[in-house]
């Protein structure tokens, strides 16, 4: 029963922005239909109709980024765990030897850089990014900014 309030408020919601005229009859031929309190299904039961659009904003359709921006990105998030110093960050800078990260920093590092970029960067591939410039690469191959 609740499926069959939804479905009406949906069609009434759909029909009375598009037009006036249609939704009496619309909503006549709904209510016209009876569910037993058994739970058996609707007697002529109507197909859902549903109309879907998607409206993206402007930050979602954007072109690549560029190879810059990719490294401005990198560091920002590299800069902004508390365990990095700003002197000693740079693109050739080593997570463990140089910055003196642990295991488990480099593992919150990959995945800020991740919430970042918005992709998963598997475990395997991880393991070999242990430089920002290592990063860089990588999300310039997932991004296909090379040529």
């Amino acid at each position: 029963m609740a499926g069959l309030a939804k479905n009406v408020r949906m069609l009434t919601r759909y029909y009375s922005s598009t037009s006036a005229i249609m939704t009496r009859p619309v909503v006549k031929t709904i209510s016209s239909y009876n569910c037993s309190r058994r739970g058996s299904p609707v007697k002529n039961a109507l197909p859902l109709v549903s109309s879907q659009m998607r409206f993206y904003s402007p930050e979602v359709i954007r072109s690549k980024p560029s190879l810059e921006e990719i490294k401005e990105r990198v560091l920002k998030v590299c800069a902004s765990y508390d365990k990095v110093t700003a002197e000693k960050l740079s693109l050739d800078s080593h997570f463990i030897n140089d910055l003196g990260l642990d295991s488990l920093d480099h593992v919150e590092v990959i995945m800020a850089i991740e919430d970042e970029f918005g992709f998963e960067i598997p475990d395997a591939d991880a393991e070999k990014l242990l430089r920002p410039q290592d990063i860089v690469r990588y999300v310039g191959d997932k991004e296909d900014i090379y040529e």
